[in-house]
């Protein structure tokens, strides 16, 4: 279970007699950002992992994933030096690292001239949005490749919130927190982290910030159809009928209308719609869909009203569901009803450290639409529920080629043995991943990215959702020797994709020529283009973050004191204080107010309103998390593997009994049916059962992952069946039927 650290016991001296030295870095395997202090050898290997305790943040909190660093980084499943497949015979061979670039620049540019830029697909996983590479780089491969054709975890994640944010504030990286360190009254939907660690809400030690809330007199309340470690550790727990929150929400605020409990503190258009959209939820309306009992939804409604402070928090079990993006826009209506809204101790904005993306014109999508289906763009890509028909649809635009960065899809996208085979039928593939797995064994070519320790540490993205502002800073641990960096590794591949120049001291060149581009246009803009020498750093990676830090809202540029000298010279992290109201700074809505009616999202309240009377399916499926997991490409380490960590079916005792079952079970929906153990608990509401995402390790070069493989839970969820407004792929609420195996 999670712990606060020991105080270290190693020396930051390389020549201390036992030849270890300590070193800083940034956890890189979860949103959490805590700091961590590791104990290597004279042979660099790591002896142990500590939360560091002079972390301002994370205080020296440290989880399992976090424990375990020193054991993934020298994962010796770990792919070192480049993959080449032979399609004939599928018998893979290492590659000099300009071979297997030159084998790129050769063959994806053949494919894009016969058959155009469009039949050219880049997907990114969500390791990307943890590493400097993925935030920095991955742009210029966009760029490179010149297509529509753009996917990501986001749509198998966390879209529903950005878009809502994005039609709300004007901007879909403008994501209220909960102010968690401040609050009096926290309700919970579709969140664990208890075992996640927290998820756009970067709160390192989040079971200790939730004690601290009920210690000082606060309340929290969590709900979701399982009895969570969260909910254990809650005031109050409540069930709830899968994919039903937004009923749920609506109750409330429907409640807050009806008994003139808003109290607006913002600036906002479209109350009057909000209340007339409310109108068809009440309570009493809402219990049938959702089994929350309508005096209990009252309730809600008027303890958030009263509390002196309040924050409506929810996450992944209520984003992957058919009415997601609703969901996460009334979490962020009730926030503002009842006073909440960029207020301390409710939902408040982070002001992240780094200059970000500057959005000059309000957020919308549909700007484009898929091929096949005529799914809408969002924030510059397409739902990877339709990753597979632009694979298999014959016609101009057809995916023939494919990249893939730090992801997985054909254990974490919907139906994914329909993925699996869609990629067996490319043209072209290129992976750059660390394993042989799932879905890069159907590569012709793997470039693997330098180890975690050998690579530097910021957080751009996370940083944004930070429940207390904060900034830190990690160099590589451990030296690259003859290998290229990771962002060299994408500047080269985006080099290759284009057939442009992709060779030269092992990247720099390319790198470098990029970096140089971003510096001067940046400054350029800025209108600080002579102050270019100013920048710092070892190279222009670190002169690019120079920049960016300080740009920001802290900077030595802006007014303040970062660069990356300070967090060089504070290597466990600056306290940027808490957070601060920023509205209306932070909108970028054409009215300059809150949106709190989108026509977009009234539009899909016709479609929950529809299904009120709807039945709840005699079975639903539902997803789940565990603290030593974090997706599939943590099941190799196996301390990360045992005890709970189970790939297992919970379903209630009286389900079993009622459906005759034994000690497994078949599990069917539309897409597909799986043979799976029982563990029965009654921590799950009946007619509900839950399977954890990420397993499935049947085949690829993790041979702890093969030994623990699981089942794919993705093989049961429906590729044709999206949340409207964001493309987010449905998980959560899968209709099934269990039968005895």
């Amino acid at each position: 279970m999670a712990t606060r650290a020991s105080t270290s016991t190693g020396s930051s001296d390389p020549n201390a007699a036992d030849g270890t030295r300590t070193g800083l870095r940034t956890c890189p395997l979860c949103e959490a950002v805590c700091g961590l202090e590791l104990t290597l050898d004279r042979n660099d290997q790591v002896l142990s992992v500590r939360g560091d305790r002079q972390d301002p943040f994370s205080a020296g909190f440290l989880c399992p994933k976090g424990a375990s660093l020193g054991t993934l980084d020298a994962d010796p499943d770990r792919l070192t030096e480049p993959m080449i497949r032979d399609r004939a015979t599928g018998d893979w061979s290492t590659a000099s690292w300009d071979d297997a670039l030159d084998l790129i620049a050769e063959r994806f540019p053949a494919v894009t001239a016969e058959h155009g830029n469009q039949s050219a697909a880049l997907y990114l996983g969500n390791p990307n949005a943890h590493s400097v590479a993925g935030a920095l780089y991955v742009p210029a491969l966009i760029r490179g490749l010149g297509t529509k054709n753009l996917y990501s975890a986001s749509t198998a994640d966390q879209m529903p919130k950005q878009v809502s944010c994005g039609l709300m504030f004007g901007d879909p990286l403008t994501i209220p927190v909960p102010d968690l360190d401040r609050t009096d009254y926290l309700l919970m939907l579709g969140a664990n982290p208890l075992e996640s660690n927290g998820s756009i809400c970067t709160a390192p030690d989040f079971p200790g910030r939730l004690k601290a809330l009920r210690a000082r007199g606060g309340r929290l309340v969590v709900v979701d159809p399982r009895r969570t470690r969260t909910a254990d550790a809650a005031d109050e727990h409540l069930f709830i009928r899968p994919g039903s929150d937004a009923y749920l929400l609506f109750g409330i605020v429907h409640t807050l209308f009806a008994e003139s409990l808003v109290q607006v503190r913002v600036d906002v258009r479209g109350l009057d719609e909000v209340r007339t959209a409310a109108a068809d939820f009440a309570p009493e309306s809402v219990e049938r869909r959702t089994g929350v009992p309508a005096e209990t939804v009252v309730r809600l409604a008027r303890e958030l009203a009263a509390a002196p402070t309040a924050a409506v928090y929810a996450r992944i079990g209520t984003c992957t569901t058919e009415f997601g993006t609703v969901t996460q826009w009334l979490v962020d209506v009730i926030n503002t009803l009842t006073g909440n809204l960029d207020s301390p101790g409710g939902a408040m904005f982070a002001a992240g450290a780094a200059l970000g993306i500057v959005r000059s014109k309000p957020f919308r999508t549909g700007r484009w639409t898929s091929r096949v289906r005529d799914l809408p763009e969002v924030m510059g890509e397409f739902p990877v529920a339709t990753l597979a028909d632009e694979i298999t649809t014959p016609g101009a635009g057809q995916v023939r080629a494919l990249i893939t960065v730090a992801g997985n899809p054909v254990l974490s996208a919907p139906n994914g043995a329909r993925l699996d085979a869609a990629f067996a039928d490319l043209d072209f593939m290129v992976s750059v991943d660390c394993y042989v797995n799932e879905t890069t064994r159907h590569a012709d070519v793997i470039l693997p990215p330098p180890r975690p320790l050998q690579s530097p540490h910021y957080d751009f993205a996370l940083l944004q959702f930070a429940v207390r502002n904060y900034a830190r800073y990690s160099r590589p641990l451990l030296p690259l020797g003859e290998r290229p960096s990771e962002a060299a590794v994408i500047a080269r591949l985006a080099a290759a994709v284009i057939g442009g120049a992709h060779r030269g001291a092992d990247g720099r060149d390319a790198l470098s020529a990029f970096d140089e581009f971003v510096i001067a246009g940046t400054l350029h803009k800025a209108g600080l283009a002579e102050r270019r020498p100013e920048l710092s750093g070892a190279n222009t990676t670190e002169q690019r973050i120079d920049m960016m830090l300080r740009l920001g809202p802290y900077g030595a540029w802006n007014g303040g004191h970062l660069s990356v000298t300070t967090l060089l010279d504070n290597p466990h992290g600056i306290d940027l204080g808490p957070l601060r109201p920023r509205l209306p700074e932070v909108l970028r809505t054409e009215s300059r107010c809150v949106e709190l009616a989108p026509p977009q999202l009234l539009a899909d309240v016709d479609r929950l309103r529809s299904g009120t009377a709807t039945a709840a399916p005699e079975m639903a499926l539902i997803g789940r998390r565990h603290l030593r997991s974090n997706n599939s490409w943590m099941h190799n380490m196996p301390r990360l593997v045992s005890g709970t960590n189970r790939c297992t079916l919970h379903i209630h005792p009286s389900d079993v009994d009622r459906l005759g079952l034994g000690d497994c079970a078949v599990v069917k929906s539309a897409a597909g049916e799986l043979t799976v153990d029982l563990e029965p608990t009654e921590a799950i509401m009946p007619g509900v059962v839950s399977l954890p995402h990420g397993w499935g390790h049947n085949v690829g070069g993790q041979r702890v992952a093969r030994e623990h493989a699981g089942v794919n839970t993705n093989v049961l969820t429906d590729d044709t069946i999206v949340d409207v407004p964001s493309g987010n792929a449905v998980f959560n609420g899968v209709p099934v039927s269990v039968s005895p195996a």
